[in-house]
């Protein structure tokens, strides 16, 4: 591919090059490519097709478990989250050790290699919050916790300058891959200052189906704030808010 560096930034198609905008600016490849027909019947592309197959269900799986953990996804993903979470889910599918390739799946697959993903690379839990806590998935129940016990904000979250405040949310999904539905629920605390005072003893449950037989999420952030004349703003419109995937039940 290659860059356009005009002062007029062309988009569309002229002749057998292509011009369009991303993320990287505005870039120029050469059209071309192998006939979509011949891919969908040729034996040749029995692979590709497959692969194909696969990297769909891939993004549908990631999708669905998008939408069950929404609410504490609008302050707290990157850009090129949902391009890092579809290439995490082909990992879990290309675990499946039961179907054959092209019919491999979700939940056949290893979704707990889906613990520890971060949701926002540009602020991770793992390098924000070093607070011990104990996550817990209870199947039977249905009770998905986070437990953290006091501790000093300043010495214990790395916070983005400018933050006064800041608040742990938590959120527990199960989510029905085959059917792409979910049941989900979501916890936070207070908006706590970020000082020396130590916190409360923090306790969150977040209910889903007991006995359910899905897989089951559990997701745990932090927001942060900044006070202004006794009224709370979203630190840099919660660009730095740390998301991650801190326990995962497969069954």
């Amino acid at each position: 591919m290659a860059r356009q560096n005009g002062i007029i930034k062309l988009k569309g198609t002229i002749g057998d090059i292509t011009f369009y905008k991303t993320k990287d600016g505005h870039l120029a490849r050469e059209k071309g490519g192998i006939d979509a027909n011949r891919i969908k019947n040729d034996p040749a592309f029995q692979r590709t097709r497959e692969n194909g197959s696969e990297f769909g269900r891939a993004g549908k799986a990631g999708k669905t478990l998008r939408i069950a953990l929404r609410t504490l996804l609008l302050n707290s993903s990157d850009s090129r989250m949902v391009s890092r979470l579809t290439q995490s889910m082909v990992k879990v599918i290309q675990a499946d050790m039961i179907s054959e390739r092209g019919l491999r799946n979700v939940i056949d697959g290893e979704a707990e290699l889906l613990t520890g993903f971060e949701f926002n690379i540009r602020g991770k839990l793992g390098t924000s919050l070093f607070a011990p806590y104990t996550a817990n998935i209870d199947r039977v129940s249905g009770e998905i916790t986070v437990s953290i016990d006091s501790f000093i904000p300043a010495n214990m979250i790395a916070a983005p300058g400018g933050t006064t405040h800041f608040k742990i949310t938590s959120a527990g999904a199960e989510v029905d891959f085959e059917a792409e539905t979910f049941v989900s629920s979501n916890s936070e605390t207070a908006i706590l200052p970020w000082d020396f005072t130590a916190t409360a003893v923090i306790n969150q449950t977040n209910n889903i189906t007991p006995a359910s037989t899905k897989p089951l999420f559990l997701a745990l952030g932090i927001e942060f704030f900044q006070e202004v004349n006794g009224t709370m703003y979203p630190l840099k419109n919660g660009s730095f808010n740390p998301l991650a995937l801190v326990q995962v039940s497969g069954l």
